[in-house]
């Protein structure tokens, strides 16, 4: 098959494999020293090559004749605006506003920070930041103050980016105040805020240090973009859940300009004039990736969504978004499927829309349960394709190829990331740092070199990077998950390797007990974790969610899921426990908050997560997970 020789190319000479696939990138000066080691022992691609990432998202397409063509739509359910942008049109949006930054004292190597909903302005304002080489860091819209307090100090912006308001399905959060609130917490003080005043809410300006987005705008020139070097720092993005200090991931722009046109091309089968909605939100890697860099350098429409996948008004949203537009491909978060899939377990609402443009379906953020998989498939007859990566290395680890190269389709695996995209030599090791036989489990790894596109450094503490990632097993980067590679290549990611759990000297795997779990018809979401047990250390406890329309009574669907653990795992595996409750703790990005249910379990003093989507279901689980301790 083809992705298996370009893995053996990419593997056996990165240096050769990764020049030819630079060739995707309008680059100002051509790079030609391609890997490279820098003064951290970490290694750096195509330090000689100088590029601007706005330049390739908007400007490049411009010069070739795009410049009609819709660059931006933006939908937002919430407030019931709809606006589409052409590539001629963002591109001058977001050159004057790289004007008024760098009115400001925006330049090159500076910090802007963007603590904004999911309107056009954000995106304005990251692309803005990328035209001057400023480093933008985006901090999801609704953060805490606190946790919004503790990036300002780790990033040190000059000029802070806001809005006045998010929006939530019917309820409108005031930013300004948390903006507020948080600078005067920082030790560090940005010289400037400016705000984009929406008109749900009005923010109150202060003298001498806040402005007004539109008042700016209107006096501001176009300007053109700044060459940066390769090497130069794109963004910094802090990993959701962050607590003491904060972890920054940083980005480049050379590889990240790669990566990006590599996967848009190889992984999601994208061409220019393409339409490709990356559901997910600008707060997240995913938003950095494939809603602003990777789509719109790729020529593609990119999608703003600012609404859910349902109550806004229904589980036929992104449907309806996918019809409306004429979107090639979805990408979003298997969580936001489960939600639509217990909404609407028959997918009735699919059929009120002519979903004939789109090809494909990709998911990621967590694990796509089995469950999932096969009701996508069912329901929507499209290729549904999980695949595997992480904040730090900025696209994807693991897909299911397009075609063997030969035009015939490679098959998806229930349960599986597909097979390791070429540059990432994905490797399963033991406590040793020894390789495993194929299906046995253990912790995934990366033996170096990282491809392009992967993180250069923690912000302000590369030896985070060396001690968090590399020293685990030398030559390795790890992961942090576990699973195992089958006798034919394809990867299972099982979960963070703590959410392996000792059951009386058995290492079992809770994302194996979820898999059994969520095959249930009645079930539309579950998770496991291990509690403490005198006698046996650990044992299992499930929490489920069950579909709407369900007549089977609780304690017989209890007793169903139980046996289907005991015969699907054996009886070392038998839950102690196992509620049925209306919804799981979540991030905002859809993850399962596991460590919080584990806390909560063991009666331990728990701090909220400022990532969570709603604090309200914490206090609806707490009082009944500390009673089945109790028990």
């Amino acid at each position: 098959m083809k992705h298996i020789e370009q893995q053996a190319l990419a593997t056996n000479s990165p240096e050769t494999y990764w020049q030819e696939q630079a060739e995707l990138v309008a680059w100002y000066k051509k790079p030609q020293t391609i890997l490279s080691t820098n003064n951290d022992s970490w290694h750096e691609w195509f330090a000689d090559g100088e590029l601007n990432s706005c330049y390739l998202a908007l400007d490049y397409h411009v010069e070739q004749g795009r410049g009609a063509q819709t660059a931006l739509v933006y939908d937002s359910p919430v407030t019931g605006q709809k606006q589409k942008f052409s590539y001629s049109e963002l591109t001058s949006l977001v050159a004057k506003f790289a004007d008024v930054l760098r009115a400001h004292d925006v330049s090159k190597g500076d910090r802007v920070l963007i603590y904004m909903p999911m309107i056009p302005q954000a995106a304005i304002a990251m692309l803005a930041c990328a035209r001057l080489g400023a480093i933008h860091s985006v901090v999801f819209g609704g953060f805490a103050a606190n946790e919004l307090a503790v990036r300002i100090n780790d990033a040190e912006p000059k000029v802070i980016v806001g809005a006045s308001c998010g929006v939530e399905i019917a309820k409108i959060i005031p930013y300004k105040p948390l903006i507020d609130e948080a600078i005067e917490i920082a030790v560090h003080k940005p010289k400037n805020c400016i705000i984009f005043q929406r008109e749900e809410v009005k923010a109150e300006l202060k003298p001498h240090r806040d402005l007004d987005w539109q008042e700016q705008m209107d006096v501001a020139v176009e300007i053109p973009p700044v060459p940066v070097k390769s090497t130069d720092p794109l963004y910094i993005l802090y990993t959701s859940g962050t607590t003491g200090k904060p972890k920054g991931v940083v980005r480049d722009n050379g590889g990240h300009a790669v990566a990006m046109l590599y996967s848009m091309k190889h992984i999601y089968g994208m061409q220019p004039g393409d339409t490709f909605w990356a559901a997910s939100d600008v707060g997240w890697v995913v938003g950095h990736s494939y809603i602003i860099y990777g789509t719109l350098m790729a020529g593609c429409t990119t999608i703003m969504y600012e609404g859910k996948p349902i109550k806004t008004p229904d589980a036929g949203a992104f449907w309806r978004v996918c019809a409306e537009y004429k979107v090639n491909a979805l990408f979003t978060a298997p969580t936001a499927f489960r939600a639509i899939g217990k909404e609407d377990p028959q997918g009735d609402l699919l059929k009120d829309y002519d979903l004939s443009s789109l090809k494909r379906l990709f998911l990621a953020g967590e694990r796509l349960d089995p469950a999932t998989y096969h009701w996508l498939k069912e329901k929507t007859q499209l290729p549904v394709i999980d695949h595997w990566w992480q904040t730090e290395t900025g696209w994807a680890i693991a897909s299911t190829p397009l075609d063997d190269g030969s035009g015939n389709i490679v098959a998806t695996k229930a349960g599986s990331a597909g097979f390791p995209i070429a540059g990432f030599d994905v490797q399963i090791l033991d406590a040793d740092g020894q390789q495993v036989p194929a299906g046995q489990q253990g912790s995934v790894a990366i033996k170096l070199p990282l491809p392009p596109g992967c993180l250069a450094t923690i912000y302000r503490d590369p030896q985070r990077l060396i001690s968090g990632y590399l020293s685990t097993y030398p030559g390795y980067y790890i992961s942090g998950d576990g699973g195992y590679i089958d006798e034919e290549g394809y990867l299972f990611i099982m979960g963070r390797i703590d959410d392996v759990i000792n059951v009386a000297g058995h290492r079992l795997s809770t994302g194996e007990m979820e898999e059994v779990l969520s095959s249930h018809p009645a079930v539309a979401e579950c998770a496991v974790v291990g509690i403490n047990d005198s006698l046996k250390g650990q044992v299992p406890l499930g929490l489920v969610v069950i579909k709407n329309g369900i007549t089977t009574s609780d304690e017989d669907l209890i007793d169903e899921l139980k046996q289907s653990i005991r015969n699907d795992i054996g009886a070392i595996a038998s839950l102690k426990k196992l509620l049925i409750i209306d919804r799981l703790p979540k991030t905002r990005s859809g993850k399962i908050l596991r460590k919080t249910l584990r806390q909560m379990i063991d009666g331990q003093e728990i701090e909220i997560p400022s990532t969570i989507e709603d604090s309200q279901v914490i206090t609806e689980l707490s009082s009944a997970l500390l009673n089945i301790n109790k028990a």
